[in-house]
């Protein structure tokens, strides 16, 4: 079963940003960290989660992240710190291991 997902990756606290939708947030997730799909994420060490959205179809999944994408940088920082104020990788509680400095 799909599970539909916008999601947002940084660098770090504060860092640069990457929001993206996926129907397998596991696998995607393996994906950047693993530095199997080339781009901004792997250039920038873009790999940590500091949020993810489940939608219940793609459209409203692609929907949102197109959204995201068109908001200011401060809107998406306050976005990610009204639920993660500590830019915890919320990926560790998914099952992906850590990511080491």
């Amino acid at each position: 079963m799909k599970q539909h997902c916008v999601y947002i990756l940084t660098s770090q606290p504060c860092g640069s940003l990457y929001i993206g939708v996926t129907s397998n947030l596991i696998q995607r997730l393996y994906q950047h960290r693993n530095q199997l799909t080339p781009g901004y994420t792997s250039q920038y060490a873009v790999y940590r989660l500091v949020r993810f959205e489940m939608f219940h179809d793609i459209t409203s999944a692609i929907t949102r992240e197109k959204q995201l994408k068109n908001w200011h940088r401060q809107w998406k920082i306050n976005l990610i710190e009204s639920e993660n104020p500590q830019w915890v990788d919320l990926a560790v509680n998914l099952g992906l291991a850590p990511i080491s400095d």
